[in-house]
């Protein structure tokens, strides 16, 4: 393939932003392409692999450049890996491959070569195991596949898998999960008239697995209390048929916006948006049937679908998310009535987020609230990685 040089000028701008300035992939991702519109499809999909790539693989192509401030040579030693003939231009046609060479021979440690920092990587480590860890590394670093949730107050599997191949969309049903679809290909759905006629919902597969687990009803009270931007919670409207209530709370009023557009979309109307203040919990103490915890995590879970998430994290900023956790569980349990059930969830894989969390809030509950049953979903099992604690308050 011929490379032109906007393109891999906007590589190495975007990735600038991620590594120096510490922004999201996604949002530099939209911000780029916004800024040139006149980029075809195949232009937008070497820019987002690109970066993407480079992203999760960053420590082990900054270690084959031997710089990581030389973005030029990151990106050469990227194109040197996947055997892309280096560009027709000065930056690159003087840079001498020998060294790259010469580093892939060498080994580097086991967090160098599958590109995480130290001190995450000992974190992982210690919490799983070595061989458990060295698994669910490997597994992150690949591409994330595109699933689908069918939107069955509007449709159902077979009937959309019909809709969206007349659409030229093919995609194939995901047994195990009840209305997940996986695309066959990467392409743009967001201008599909099924995803704006809202019938189908962008989530992944084990994200999918999280209001299941909640055995809600239809004509239920339900409170989603970490709503974000609805995903779950629309899943919860279509279990429970758009009959009774769900309450989604949120501290963020942007994401609450987003989730009022999501369902009128969706056809759900059984969804109350509210920002939570310090009123909340006791306006709302003993109302739900269920209760929804899906709690801010580290998010090792989805590496794969955020890689610049590796760079973010350290163990200050994972104790201080797990007292965030616990103080969640603790004091907004108390919206729940007693014989109610709550999970509490996390996009995480470490114990120390999850079952752990788990076992000391019971334990300090004094058989208040009791585990009924859990799972943790690792991402070797094919798709983003989550743990799902369905609690009894007695």
């Amino acid at each position: 393939m011929k490379l032109h040089k906007p393109l891999v000028e906007a590589v190495i701008s975007c990735l600038k932003q991620i590594v120096l300035d510490n922004k999201y992939s996604d949002r530099v991702l939209e911000k780029t392409f916004k800024a040139n519109p006149k980029w075809g499809s195949r232009d937008r999909k070497f820019i987002a692999e690109s970066v993407y790539d480079i992203t999760r693989h960053f420590r082990y192509l900054s270690y084959l450049a031997d710089t990581e401030k030389s973005f030029n040579m990151i990106v050469a030693a990227y194109f040197f890996e996947k055997g892309i003939p280096f560009p027709e231009w000065p930056d690159f046609q003087t840079i001498n491959t020998k060294p790259f060479e010469i580093k892939k021979k060498q080994a580097g440690s086991p967090a160098i070569l599958h590109s995480y920092p130290d001190e995450l990587w000992e974190i992982c480590e210690s919490e799983l195991g070595k061989e458990k860890w060295l698994k669910e590394a490997e597994v992150m670093n690949q591409q994330a596949g595109v699933i689908l949730r069918v939107n069955t107050l509007k449709t159902q599997k077979n009937e959309l898998i019909k809709k969206l191949l007349a659409e030229e969309i093919e995609v194939d049903p995901i047994n195990i999960f009840k209305d997940a679809l996986q695309l066959r290909k990467r392409q743009n759905i967001f201008s599909s008239k099924l995803f704006l006629d809202g019938l189908f919902e962008v989530q992944d597969a084990g994200s999918q697995l999280i209001a299941p687990f909640l055995n809600v009803e239809p004509g239920q009270k339900v409170i989603d209390a970490c709503a974000g931007g609805g995903g779950k919670s629309l899943h919860l409207s279509a279990l429970m048929q758009n009959k009774g209530k769900i309450i989604a709370l949120d501290v963020e009023e942007w994401k609450l916006e987003n989730l009022k557009k999501r369902a009128k979309r969706a056809g759900v109307n059984n969804i109350e948006a509210q920002l939570i203040t310090d009123k909340t919990i006791d306006q709302l103490k003993n109302y739900a049937d269920r209760l929804l915890l899906d709690v801010p995590c580290s998010g090792i879970g989805v590496i794969k679908r955020n890689p610049d998430a590796k760079w973010k994290l350290n163990k200050e900023v994972i104790e201080k998310t797990k007292v965030l956790q616990y103080k969640i569980l603790k004091d907004y349990s108390a919206m729940l009535k007693p014989g109610g059930y709550l999970v509490y969830s996390t996009c995480s894989i470490l114990p120390s987020e999850n079952e752990k969390q788990v076992a000391k809030f019971t334990e300090e509950q004094n058989g208040a609230f009791e585990l009924i049953q859990d799972k943790t979903l690792y991402p070797s099992e094919g798709f983003d990685g989550f743990y799902m604690a369905l609690l009894k308050k007695n």
